[in-house]
Formats: C-alpha cells, structure tokens, sequence
C-alpha cells in the first residue's frame, strides 16, 4: 500500500523526565515504526530525532517530577514527532564550539527533518516537532511481513536431496 494511502497511525508515550527515558522512548519508536513496517533511513533517522528532542525535553528546566510526552504520527507520506515538555523555554538553534559537549541537537533535527518547529503546549510548555517524509519504498510490503510474522515455523520447506 502506499504510504499516501496509509490511514494515520499515532502512537503517544509518557516518560518521567529521566535521562533513562531518552532511551526507552527510542526503543519505543523503533518498536513502533517496525510494528508500522517504516524501515530505512527513515527509522534511522527518526530514530536520531526522538533522541535529540527527547533530550532536550529531559534537560528542559522545570521541577524535576514533570512527565514528556511523545507522540508520533504516521500520515499522507510522512512521519511527525513531537516532544513535549512542562517548560516554557523554548528552544535555540546554535552553533555549539569544537569543544562544547551539547548544542548540536537541534542542528541535527534541522538537517535530518523536511520540517521542524515548536508550539505551545496543552496546559503548560511547548511541543516540540519534526517531520520526515516517508517514501512508499521505505514501507515493507505488508504480504511479505504477514507471512512471515503470522507463520509460526519461518523455515523455508526445501525439498531434500540426497547427496550424490
């Protein structure tokens, strides 16, 4: 099917504002975008964009008790993530020193995603987002992965030859 004719999908995680949760929220999109049969560069590069966003949402100041969201969307040829967070701040595009350990994150969403911005929150904070286009050749055809997933036995039945 292509991925102009895919219905949207969305998934949406809550992490405690962890560092911890910067990994669980990539292998919860990488989980996600295989369930999706997303593969590719696109999941890799997804894969980059939840974790740069993800960690700035993590090092965001507000009270440390204060949950992000993540929330991913799959649409008319292309993947949303968004990243929110209880703060206020927003964030900056910068250009991080040879010698500073952060600030290339966000230089990394802009040159991964098609697009990327922030907006306000719900309630209180911002939402942080990007946007990658999902080419129909990044989707695995779903006949060849049902098979596969729905078989129990995944061993080809080759006919047996004796040797000779």
């Amino acid at each position: 099917m292509p991925a102009n004719a895919v219905s949207t999908r969305i998934a949406a995680y809550q992490y405690p504002r962890r560092r911890h949760s910067v990994t669980r929220a990539r292998d919860d999109l990488r989980q996600q975008l295989a369930t999706w049969r997303v593969r590719g560069e696109v999941a890799y590069d997804a894969e980059v964009l939840v974790s740069e966003l993800a960690t700035n949402a993590v090092n965001a100041k507000v009270l440390p008790d204060k949950e992000i969201r993540v929330e991913v969307t799959l649409a008319q040829g292309e993947l949303r993530i968004e990243v929110a967070d209880a703060s206020e701040e927003l964030p900056v595009l910068r250009c991080a020193g040879e010698w500073d350990e952060g600030g290339r994150g966000l230089v990394l969403v802009k040159a991964l995603a098609k697009e990327w911005g922030v907006g306000p929150r719900e309630g209180v904070g911002k939402v942080v987002w990007a946007v990658l286009s999902v080419p129909d050749a990044t989707l695995d055809p779903p006949n060849l992965q049902d098979a596969t997933l729905d078989s129990p036995d995944t061993t080809p039945n080759l006919p047996s030859t004796a040797p000779n």
